[in-house]
């Protein structure tokens, strides 16, 4: 144990060695120098962080110094007060979205980190879940959970499978329902992906389900189309989204009989 808490104490030190001498520094180009996991490194840099020692923000970290008055470090930790505040509504959104599910549920989830969120509150709900999202091979999954990952090709940005293997495999299951996660909802252009590859796995997704789609969305995300369409707006269900939603965009979403939930994170989640 004591061995073990050396070298990981040796390997932060490494970490804020690092930041001393380069004003700041991506997560990727940190975890390629210590040659560690990117698991590993957020663990670090988390720790770091609780210590008062480092800003962490969105793919990257900063040495903490005169955060009070220094304008950069400011700016920064508006930024990651930005980011605390967008996965408070990710994890009230995918909270949500588990109670949902019964036990023997099959269900699709894509690669969205939200939907994938859903996992961490199943409990010890019985479920069979199939996906293309190859993060959740990092993830912690309950002991009733059944997990198909689809297989194909690896799109390594997202870690997400694709291809035409992965939407074979989805065309023999059927499944009680389906969490996507978007880049963009619009009421007049259905949702949409940043990445091309992944349109066809949503669209399979939606064709092989026998009973509602739910689309898991932040407020910033609603009334956006995205480079690619995933599917038409008729397609879906349900909206799961955060309160900051705009009035107009629910009414626009319900007069195409979209039937339209608002979380509100600013309450604890259980």
């Amino acid at each position: 144990m004591k061995k073990t808490q050396s070298i990981v104490s040796k390997r932060r030190d490494k970490i804020l060695e690092y930041l001393k001498t380069n004003e700041t520094i991506s997560t990727n180009e940190l975890a390629e120098r210590l040659q560690i996991s990117p698991l590993t490194l957020r663990r670090d840099l988390q720790a770091l962080d609780e210590e008062g020692l480092i800003i962490r923000y969105y793919g990257g970290a900063k040495l903490l110094n005169n955060a009070d008055t220094d304008i950069d470090n400011k700016n920064i930790i508006e930024e990651k007060d930005i980011n605390l505040k967008r996965n408070l509504k990710k994890n009230c959104i995918a909270k949500y979205a588990a109670d949902l599910i019964q036990d023997g549920d099959t269900i699709f989830i894509n690669s969205s980190s939200t939907a994938l969120l859903i996992l961490k509150y199943l409990d010890s709900k019985r479920v069979n879940v199939v996906t293309n999202n190859g993060k959740v091979l990092q993830s912690t999954i309950g002991p009733n959970i059944e997990l198909v990952l689809t297989g194909g090709q690896v799109y390594e940005r997202k870690q997400s499978l694709v291809g035409e293997f992965a939407t074979y495999i989805l065309s023999k299951i059927t499944a009680d329902k389906c969490f996507l996660g978007v880049s963009g909802i619009a009421s007049d252009s259905g949702i949409s992906t940043s990445v091309l590859q992944e349109t066809l796995i949503n669209h399979e997704m939606i064709n092989r389900c026998s009973g509602p789609v739910y689309i898991l969305s932040d407020s910033s995300k609603v009334g956006r189309h995205h480079n690619f369409s995933s599917g038409d707006i008729n397609e879906i269900t349900h909206l799961i989204t955060d309160c900051d939603i705009e009035q107009k965009e629910i009414k626009n979403f319900e007069d195409k009989g979209i039937n339209v939930t608002t979380i509100d994170y600013t309450k604890s989640i259980d």
